[in-house]
């Protein structure tokens, strides 16, 4: 089941108090908006990222990243979350979380713990946090009267939901002002399941909240990261009737790559490359050619479990480097557009990538054009 994650980014944060709205503001080197898209794009769980917002912002803060143009949002958070789920009915997700781009601190344990919900076979599922402080109601600049916090939760994204149900639940709910997914969910008679959120999963909202989630950007970053450097080596057969699929860009060709998935031997020896720097074996051990749910796989997924594997041991792929050997095709007038491809893929900028191309000067079976070679080297940097 396709799982999608729609991040809202059209609001314009007026109680921070910025000439520019929050989501696009620089934190730690780059927008609120590419920390948040990133978080999902490094998830292994998550298949695609798509935005709601102002698309010329969106493209500058979400540069070389495998998302598409942004969706036009509303004058209101539930108007932009309509557009944003109308927007992939075309194409519906089995799941959809809905995410606020200010929350770019998003823990991947929090985006488990909403997909472990649904699919335990919840409807919709939302992360919280059990309120601690003493609660006082305001009458004035005077304590009116104190109000019991037993049971009471704070409530942050990703909200996640069966696609289907949320978006009948907004088209119904449209012009009711409900603040977040989980009311419209609520309003249309769905059971919301609660799991547990995040004190680092903070809302960016007041001036005070950009130093709080710089600092825990910060703290994320291990002062002693440890490179690894792993290699991979794959080589399929070319044959008639297959498409030609190569670092993820599929290649006109009068051949293809024959194998169990789409046989990218880009994708295939880039993974192996990470997984070695891991020292997480290969990527038959991951994906065994012998399981059918394989067959003709779209070798993307490969490239994004690998990243994963990365972000889950909190380290981040620093460099990555992919040799194509064959006569045929020419690699060089697609090498842009699989850089850019990889780099989506992986979540890290398309400058730490790259894709080159060489021949075996006519000899052996890629001189031959019986087949395709690739060889690949990933730099991993990993905590001590």
């Amino acid at each position: 089941m396709r799982t999608v994650a729609l991040i809202l980014a059209a609001g314009r944060g007026q109680r921070l108090g910025a000439a520019t709205p929050k989501q696009f503001l620089s934190l730690a080197g780059a927008p609120l908006l590419r920390h948040a898209a990133l978080a999902f794009l490094r998830h292994p769980r998550i298949d695609a990222v798509r935005i709601v917002g102002d698309a010329a912002a969106a493209a500058d803060a979400l540069a070389g990243l495998a998302i598409p143009p942004a969706t036009p949002g509303g004058a209101s958070r539930q108007e932009s979350a309509l557009a944003g789920l109308a927007a992939l009915a075309a194409d519906a997700p089995g799941i959809v979380l809905i995410h606020d781009a200010a929350r770019p601190c998003v823990p991947a344990a929090v985006i488990d713990a909403v997909l472990d919900a649904l699919d335990a076979g919840a409807a919709a599922a939302i992360p919280a946090v059990a309120v601690t402080d003493t609660l006082k109601r305001d009458k004035g600049g005077l304590v009116g009267e104190t109000v019991p916090r037993d049971g009471l939760v704070r409530v942050q994204t990703p909200q996640g939901f069966r696609f289907a149900a949320i978006l009948a639940a907004h088209e119904k709910a449209a012009g009711q002002a409900l603040t977040d997914d989980a009311a419209v969910a609520e309003a249309a008679g769905l059971a919301v399941r609660l799991v547990p959120g995040s004190e680092e999963n903070i809302k960016v909202t007041v001036p005070g909240d950009l130093a709080r989630a710089e600092a825990l950007l910060g703290a994320r970053v291990v002062s002693s990261l440890i490179p690894r450097i792993g290699t991979g080596f794959d080589v399929h057969r070319l044959v008639e009737g297959r498409p030609l699929v190569l670092c993820g860009i599929t290649i006109p060709h009068p051949l293809g790559l024959a194998g169990h998935s789409d046989a990218d031997v880009g994708i295939h020896a880039l993974c192996d490359a990470i997984y070695g720097a891991l020292a997480e074996g290969d990527i038959g051990v991951h994906f065994p050619p012998s399981q059918a749910r394989w067959k003709d796989a779209d070798s993307a997924a490969f490239l994004r479990h690998a990243a994963g594997r990365v972000a889950a041991r909190q380290g981040r792929i620093a460099h990555v480097d992919v040799t194509l050997i064959c006569e045929r095709p020419k690699i060089s007038p697609h090498a842009a557009d699989m850089r850019a491809r990889l780099a989506g893929l992986m979540g890290i900028g398309v400058e730490a990538v790259s894709v080159k191309a060489t021949t075996s000067e006519r000899l052996g079976f890629t001189g031959r054009g019986e087949g395709i070679a690739a060889q690949a080297a990933a730099t991993v940097l990993l905590p001590a």
